[in-house]
């Protein structure tokens, strides 16, 4: 079965390429969302196995939507994702919580697999 995830950009351009390398590779992607409020209420409603969140959202901290998403029962890997360097972000990333941190550079589906290995 195909591990599930949200997508969460506030680019719709990069969901779109996201989406097609998620899906090639054999993850179900079952929403996206472009900003921190569609985001929590995707995870919310979905309960996806992985949620791939952009750091900059244009209504709030990727960092904060992911320790309030981590706050629930049974959380997904919450895997952050940006444009920027991971060295930009200091500890905030482990602070947050998440699994780990992709450059939108370097997604792959290996990468994400990788953070999210107990989905097999």
């Amino acid at each position: 079965m195909a591990a599930t995830v949200l997508l969460v950009d506030d680019h719709a351009g990069f969901r779109a390429q996201a989406r097609a390398l998620l899906t090639a590779a054999g993850f179900e992607v079952v929403a996206e969302a472009e900003d921190a409020a569609g985001a929590l209420g995707a995870a919310r409603g979905l309960r996806p196995q992985v949620i791939l969140l952009d750091i900059q959202l244009p209504d709030g901290s990727g960092f904060d939507v992911a320790r309030t998403i981590l706050e629930g029962d049974d959380p997904p890997a919450v895997i952050l994702i940006s444009s920027r360097d991971a060295s930009d972000y200091g500890t905030r990333i482990r602070r947050s919580g998440a699994r780990g941190f992709i450059s939108k550079a370097e997604l792959s589906a290996a990468a994400i697999r990788a953070l999210a290995s107990e989905l097999g």
